[in-house]
């Protein structure tokens, strides 16, 4: 059986998608992403038959492990994370081209070691062999990392050819618009636009492809998705959990950078910008940036301001009672960092004037979820204006992102019986119920596209400068407030009572979102 037979998430790959011949280079390979999330797609990817035969893994970390170690780690990581089983065909074909390589980021002989090793892997093959680099390390090693890959020589690696050297690029892409500014040009020094994959994981979730396909296939909706119908829309990205053990880079970060900044704006650009001439990446990234830079500053001050932070008191979640952020280990005992943070934000074009986007994130909230609600204007109040009888509640197409992948449509059905009364149903599509529950990880996708070279799902760099000039004014205001203006929330519930004023003055309400 195929892999495409197996797996219905693969049927209409197409051949063209086959990887060339790669080195991947995890730098970080010691590190908690490579083991929960890289390592276990890309053997997952493998189970899909979609590695190229010729494929080799090198792990970059400034700890010794030798390789056999590291390819025990490899195997450990694998069993206790990865979504299906480790299978000892397919690993004894790939743990052979498994290897480590110890070095300091900032040592260029560590990078001209590795890139011996390269032409050792390259000369065995008798052929050249693409080269892809995953930095999965904390931010303050990015420079010295892109600048020795530059120096090296492997930057510039068939330069100009198919198999020309590429580089993924975790998150955080900067704190504000000078360092994002900065790092892009330091990347700009050593590579081209084109080789350069800045990734955020959300894209590569398959309800986040989804809106593309629901939008744009589907002619109910597009004709309505306008300020002639859309009464407002609404993304929450919450989390149950607290900060847990990245207190410390969580208190130097904020609910603002570590997830509006990056994963609601790409969800807000996905569902608002215009029309793509083509599914080619760069017509789709190119309505990304044309919507970032439409949206208007935000108000700020002390009497109107259209941004809300705080951070959670202590509280239950699930039953159990949890400390508030400044008991937690690890922060600040005067931190004003936010774990919170509400914006209502207006696109300055023909199609949203007037249109208010409502975006909220937080920690220790009610439960965890991400979604997408767009609610529709409602009906003239003719027919149905008896609310005694009439149940009535605006049309709303909610696209859930996690946990439970799917859409929800509310409309509004007359009760059966013989008198008429009215009540809002939903009317549900889930991807487990339709497609099954194994659906590949966000990082299968994501790697995957790198090595064939499609950056659709990735982010330019003018895109991340366009976003980070609408928040850094924020950021820069805050730390100017100190703790003023500062609010709190009990853990477990969905937030402070200010975000809900941020709303009312529109005459809308959160929405509260349902298993």
């Amino acid at each position: 059986m195929s892999a495409a037979e197996s797996h219905p998430f693969l049927k209409g790959l197409s051949k063209h998608r086959g990887a060339p011949p790669t080195v991947i280079v995890i730098f970080g390979a010691s590190g908690d992403l490579t083991a929960r999330k890289l390592i276990p797609a890309i053997y997952n990817l493998g189970v899909d038959n979609l590695l190229p035969s010729d494929f080799y893994l090198i792990g970059f970390s400034r700890k010794s492990i030798s390789d056999d170690d590291f390819r025990s780690m490899a195997r450990d990581d694998l069993e206790k994370h990865s979504r299906r089983g480790l299978r000892e065909d397919l690993w004894s074909g790939l743990e052979g081209k498994v290897s480590y390589h110890a070095g300091s980021y900032d040592d260029p002989k560590a990078f001209e070691a590795l890139s011996k090793k390269i032409d050792t892997i390259e000369k065995s093959l008798g052929r050249s062999i693409q080269l892809l680099f995953y930095i999965s390390t904390p931010p303050t090693v990015f420079k010295p990392i892109l600048e020795n890959l530059g120096s090296s020589g492997l930057a510039k690696r068939h330069r100009g050819e198919d198999l020309a050297s590429k580089i993924i690029i975790e998150k955080p892409f900067g704190r504000d618009l000078s360092s994002a500014q900065d790092l892009n040009n330091i990347i700009r020094q050593h590579f081209d636009e084109k080789q350069v994959y800045r990734i955020d994981h959300y894209l590569g979730k398959e309800t986040v492809q989804d809106l593309l396909v629901q939008r744009f296939a589907n002619a109910i909706f597009e004709p309505l998705w306008n300020f002639r119908y859309v009464d407002c829309i609404q993304i929450t990205v919450a989390e149950d959990l607290g900060v847990g053990t990245r207190a410390g880079y969580y208190d130097k970060s904020g609910a603002l950078r570590d997830m509006i900044q990056n994963h609601t704006m790409q969800l807000l650009s996905l569902v608002t910008m215009e029309p793509p001439v083509s599914l080619d990446p760069e017509d789709i990234r190119d309505e990304k940036v044309k919507l970032l830079k439409a949206i208007r500053p935000v108000e700020l001050g002390p009497d109107r301001s259209e941004v809300i932070r705080a951070h959670y008191d202590e509280g239950l979640i699930q039953g159990q009672k949890v400390p508030g952020y400044l008991q937690e280990d690890g922060v600040r005992a005067n931190s004003s960092t936010e774990t919170y943070a509400a914006i209502c934000l207006s696109i300055q074009n023909w199609r949203w004037q007037g249109v208010p986007i409502y975006i909220r994130s937080g920690k220790r909230m009610a439960r965890r979820v991400s979604e997408i609600a767009v609610q529709f204007k409602r009906p003239p109040g003719i027919l149905f204006s008896d609310s005694s009888r009439f149940d009535l509640a605006p049309n709303t197409l909610v696209m859930q992102i996690q946990p439970d992948e799917g859409s929800t449509l509310l409309m509004n059905s007359k009760v059966p019986g013989l008198e008429t009364r009215t009540q809002p149903v939903k009317m549900h599509f889930r991807y487990a119920t339709t497609f099954g529950s194994d659906t590949p990880e966000a990082y299968e996708r994501l790697i995957l596209d790198a090595m064939v070279g499609d950056s659709t799902l990735f982010i330019r760099g003018d895109e991340t400068e366009a976003s980070w000039k609408l928040f850094t004014p924020i950021l820069e205001f805050w730390e100017a407030s100190g703790r003023r203006g500062l609010e709190t929330y009990p853990a477990g519930s969905w937030g402070p009572v200010a975000a809900d004023r941020l709303l009312w003055q529109k005459h809308h309400e959160w929405r509260r979102p349902t298993a």
